[in-house]
C-alpha cells in the first residue's frame, strides 16, 4: 500500500461530483427539479397497499383520547411536567406544528407530520418541542399504523385544552404522514436564524410590505418575535406585525385575539438560564443525543431550569387551567418592561398582589410574577384589539366558543373540506373557510351532455383552456382550489387576469344553459367540455380514445366562497397556457414548477401536458409562443419533435422572447418563451421531451396526456380517493 494512502476515507462524502458538492452547488443557476420529486414512494417505508385514511377508521378512537389524558399528568423524570401536567408543552407543540401554515401558497401547516424534520424540528422557536414528541412516543408505538404522527401532533392539544377545562369544537383524523423533509416550502432566504426582520420587509415600518408568501416575521419563529419587533419591546408596533402575520394564517382580528389569549391562558415561558449555553438542535447534535437537541447544562437543565424562548414566567395565576385569568392579569394591573434570567425583555406587572401570583413549577410554596410578551401588551394597547380583548374579559364564555372555534380553524386549516374529516369528533357544520360544495348530480346523461356541448360552437381551445383555468387552481398544499364548485364563475376568479374574463364570459354563457337543461353541474359541464376538447384532438393525431370522467361535481355560490381568501388564489403566471402576468425576480420557468408542486404533478406530467397544451392552441390570449405545429388543435408531439429538430436553431429576440429559424435559409418557423425553451434546454426536460419525441411514442403520448390531464380534471375529487 502507498504511504499516502494511508487515512484516507474510502468513500465519497455527501455529493456525486468528485468534489463532493451536489449538482445546485456547481450550477447554483440550474432549474432544480426536485420539487417535484420529494416524497417519492422510495422514501415511504409503508408499501404500496398501505392507506392511512382506510387505516385510521380502524382506531380505537376513545381508547386513544383516554391514553392521550392520561399522558398528560405522567410526569417523567426525564422531562419533568411544569406543575405535573404537559397540556402547556402539548399545545405549543400542536400550535408550532399547525401554526406554520401561509394562506398564500398553502405550505406549512401540521397536515403531513413535518415537525418531525429539518429545519422545523430545529427552529429556534422549537425549542424542546423535541421532547413533546418523544413523550408522545409510546402511544404512537402502541396504535401503530392506525394513529400518524401528523395526527398525533395535532390532538395532543385538543386534548390537553380539554382535559383543562375547555370544551373544543371537535377534532378530525385523517393526516397521512410524509417521509422526508418538505423542500418545497419557501421559509425565506435568510443564511441565519433569527436574522434581522428587516430582510424580509421592504418596510419593516409597513407588515404589509412583508416578503410573499413569508408569514412569520423571522426566520425561525412561527409568528412574531415575542420581544418585539427585531427584539425592540414596542407593542403598538408589534401588533402591527402580528395583524399582518396572522392574517396571513388565515386569521382575523377577533381569532387573533381569541387565539392570542387562549394560547397564554396555559402553560408558561421558559427562559430561567444563559440560552447561550445550549448545545445544537436536534438536526445539529451528535449520535448520542438520538433526535433530541439544545442540551442545556443550567443545574438539572429541566423544569424550573428550562430555557426555550428566553422568557420567563406564566401568563396567568393558574396555568393548568381554562379560566379568563389571562385577560384578568391583563387589564387589572400596570405593567411595566424587565429582562428575564436569559436576559430576553419581557412585561411583568407592578404592585402584584400575591395571590395573583402562579407558583414555580416544583414547588408550589414559591411563587412568582406573571408575564406578558410584547404581542401580549398589543391585546391592550392596540385599539381595535383593545375592544375585542374587553369583550372577551367581560364575556368568558364568549372567548372560549371564540377561541375553540379558532383553534379548530388553525389546526385543521390545512386538511381541506370537510369530507376529508375522519372520527366521532369531526364537527358536521359547514364552515366558509373550509370551502364548502354542494353534493352534484350523477344521474343525468353524459353523453347527451357533451353532444350539446359539440354543437354549442364552442372552439376546442375555449373548451380546454376553461376547463384548465378553473382546475389549475388546485393546491395539495392544502387541498384547496380545483374545478369542484365551479368558482371560476364566481367573485373574485372570474375577473382574474389569467382567467381572460371576456372569453371566460362568453364560454360560461354557452355552457351554463347546457347544465340547466340538462341537470348536470356546471362544474361537470365545464370539465367534460375540455374532456371533449381533449377527445377531439386526439381524434385529429389519429387517436381514438376516452377521456375517463366522473359525474357528481357541485356548483358553489357566492355565500359559500370566502372570496377575500381566494384573493391570493390569484395565478401570477401559468407555464401550461405559456402566460406570465408581468416580470418577475423569480424565473417563468420556476414560478412554472412551483405550481405544477402544488397540482401534485410530477416532472414528466408537467412536460407532457405542456407538450399538449401548446399544440391544441390553449394559450394565454391565442398567443403563437411554443405553438411549434402546422396542425393546430390536434394532440400530436409536434412540440416535441420540432424542439429537438436540429435542423432548427434558436435565438433570443429583442423583445426577451426567442426564435426558432431554419438552419439552412435562416426563416423564423416558430417563437417561443423561457417556459417553453427550457423543455430542450435542462437535462431532465430534455430526456423526457425526446421520449415524446420519438416516432414510436404518439400514441403513448396521447394515453400520457390523458391520464395527466384526468389526474388534474380530478384533483379535488375527494369523494373519489376510496
Amino acid at each position: 500500500m502507498d504511504g499516502n494512502d494511508i487515512g484516507k476515507c474510502p468513500i465519497m462524502h455527501g455529493g456525486n461530483t468528485a468534489a463532493g458538492n451536489s449538482n445546485m452547488d456547481w450550477w447554483p443557476n440550474a432549474l432544480n427539479l426536485d420539487i417535484l420529486h420529494q416524497h417519492d414512494t422510495k422514501t415511504d417505508p409503508m408499501g404500496p397497499d398501505y392507506d392511512y385514511r382506510e387505516e385510521v377508521k380502524k382506531l380505537d378512537f376513545e381508547a386513544l383520547k383516554k391514553d392521550m389524558r392520561a399522558l398528560m399528568k405522567d410526569s417523567q423524570d426525564w422531562w419533568p411536567a411544569d406543575w405535573g401536567h404537559y397540556g402547556g408543552l402539548m399545545i405549543r407543540m400542536s400550535w408550532h406544528a399547525a401554526g406554520s401554515y401561509r394562506v398564500s401558497d398553502g405550505r406549512g401547516g401540521g397536515a403531513t407530520g413535518n415537525q418531525r424534520f429539518a429545519p422545523l424540528n430545529s427552529w429556534p422557536d422549537n425549542v424542546s418541542l423535541d421532547k413533546a414528541r418523544r413523550l408522545l412516543w409510546p402511544i404512537k408505538k402502541k396504535y401503530g399504523n392506525k394513529i400518524s404522527w401528523a395526527d398525533l401532533i395535532v390532538l395532543a392539544g385538543t386534548i390537553a385544552y380539554e382535559d383543562m377545562g375547555l370544551k373544543t369544537y371537535g377534532f378530525a383524523f385523517g393526516r397521512p404522514d410524509i417521509w422526508h423533509p418538505e423542500t418545497d416550502t419557501y421559509w425565506g432566504s435568510e443564511k441565519e436564524w433569527l436574522a434581522p426582520s428587516d430582510e424580509r420587509y421592504e418596510n419593516v415600518d409597513d407588515p404589509s410590505t412583508m416578503e410573499n408568501p413569508l408569514a412569520a416575521v423571522q426566520m425561525g419563529l412561527i409568528y412574531v418575535n415575542p420581544e418585539g419587533v427585531n427584539g425592540q419591546p414596542d407593542p403598538l408596533k408589534t401588533g402591527a406585525q402580528v395583524r399582518e402575520t396572522f392574517a396571513r394564517m388565515a386569521m382575523n382580528d377577533e381569532e387573533t385575539v381569541a387565539l392570542t389569549a387562549g394560547g397564554h391562558t396555559v402553560g408558561k415561558c421558559h427562559g430561567n438560564g444563559d440560552a447561550s449555553l445550549l448545545g445544537p438542535d436536534p438536526e445539529a447534535a451528535d449520535v448520542d443525543q438520538q433526535g433530541f437537541g439544545w442540551a442545556n447544562p443550567n443545574e438539572t437543565g429541566k423544569g424550573r431550569y428550562t430555557v426555550t424562548s428566553g422568557i420567563e414566567g406564566a401568563w396567568t395565576t393558574h396555568p393548568t387551567k381554562w379560566d379568563n385569568g389571562y385577560f384578568y392579569l391583563l387589564f387589572n394591573y400596570e405593567w411595566e418592561l424587565k429582562k428575564s434570567p436569559a436576559g430576553a425583555w419581557q412585561w411583568e406587572p407592578i404592585d402584584i398582589k400575591e395571590e395573583d401570583k402562579p407558583v414555580d413549577v416544583e414547588d408550589p410554596s414559591i411563587r412568582y410574577n406573571p408575564i406578558m410578551t410584547d404581542a401580549d401588551m398589543a391585546m391592550k394597547m392596540d385599539p381595535i384589539y383593545r375592544e375585542i380583548s374587553e369583550k372577551f374579559y367581560k364575556d368568558p364564555d364568549y372567548l372560549s366558543e371564540v377561541f375553540a372555534r379558532a383553534w379548530f380553524k388553525l389546526t385543521h386549516r390545512d386538511m381541506g373540506p370537510r369530507t376529508r374529516y375522519i372520527g366521532p369528533d369531526a364537527p358536521q357544520e359547514d364552515l366558509i373557510w373550509q370551502d364548502p360544495v354542494p353534493a352534484g348530480s350523477t344521474s343525468y346523461d353524459v353523453e347527451a351532455v357533451k353532444a350539446k356541448i359539440a354543437a354549442s360552437g364552442l372552439s376546442l381551445a375555449d373548451m380546454v383552456a376553461t376547463a384548465w383555468d378553473s382546475a389549475r387552481t388546485f393546491r395539495g398544499s392544502d387541498m384547496r382550489g380545483g374545478a369542484n364548485g365551479a368558482r371560476i364563475r364566481l367573485a373574485p376568479q372570474k375577473d382574474w387576469e389569467g382567467n381572460e374574463p371576456e372569453r371566460l364570459a362568453r364560454v360560461l354563457s354557452v355552457l351554463e344553459p347546457i347544465a340547466t337543461e340538462t341537470g348536470a353541474s356546471i362544474a361537470d359541464v365545464i370539465v367534460l367540455a375540455g374532456n371533449l376538447g381533449v377527445e377531439q384532438a386526439a381524434k385529429a393525431a389519429g387517436v381514438q380514445i376516452d377521456v375517463p370522467f366522473a359525474p357528481g361535481r357541485g356548483d358553489a355560490t357566492d355565500e359559500m366562497t370566502d372570496a377575500e381568501s381566494f384573493d391570493v388564489m390569484e395565478p401570477l403566471a401559468d407555464g401550461y397556457r405559456n402566460w406570465l402576468k408581468k416580470d418577475y425576480i423569480v424565473s417563468p420557468e420556476e414560478l412554472m414548477l412551483d405550481r405544477t408542486q402544488l397540482m401534485g404533478l410530477t416532472a414528466n406530467e408537467m412536460t407532457v401536458l405542456v407538450g399538449g397544451m401548446r399544440v391544441m392552441g390553449t394559450n394565454h390570449g391565442g398567443t403563437p409562443h411554443g405553438v411549434f405545429t402546422d396542425k393546430e388543435g390536434a394532440l400530436t408531439t409536434d412540440f416535441f419533435v420540432n424542439l429537438t429538430d436540429m435542423a432548427n436553431r434558436w435565438q433570443k429576440a429583442e423583445d426577451g422572447t426567442y426564435e426558432i429559424r431554419d438552419r439552412k435559409t435562416d426563416a423564423v418557423k416558430w417563437t417561443a418563451t423561457r417556459m417553453d425553451l427550457v423543455f430542450g434546454s435542462n437535462s431532465i426536460l430534455r430526456a423526457y421531451a425526446e421520449v415524446y419525441a420519438q416516432d414510436d411514442n404518439k400514441e403513448k403520448f396521447v394515453k400520457d396526456f390523458v391520464a395527466a390531464w384526468t389526474k388534474v380534471m380530478n384533483a379535488d375529487r375527494f369523494d373519489l380517493e376510496a
